[in-house]
């Protein structure tokens, strides 16, 4: 999820999310986030973040994963949205 705690009423009943993906194919490199497995991120394998593709979905369909993003790389996300739906430069 790339939502901020505080940007919606704990009652909203959607997210706010990006996908991750392994296949470098669907990552445009200009519009993603690489994010190596680390000890930190509980991330097992290469992947990318693939902001362009942006979408929310209702809370009761998320389940909580091993997988982190770090701030900085949370940070390089939401620059990318913005870019992605014409708001960032």
């Amino acid at each position: 999820m790339v939502e901020d705690d505080a940007l919606f009423a704990p009652a909203y009943p959607n997210a706010i999310l990006v996908p991750l993906t392994e296949d470098a194919l669907l990552a445009i490199p200009d519009l993603s986030v690489a994010i190596a497995p680390t000890p930190e991120n509980g991330c097992t394998k290469p992947c990318w973040a693939v902001p362009h593709l942006v979408t929310a979905t209702s809370r009761r369909r998320l389940s909580a994963t091993g997988s982190r993003v770090t701030r900085q790389q949370l940070a390089s996300i939401r620059r990318q949205i913005a870019l992605s739906i014409g708001i960032g430069s």
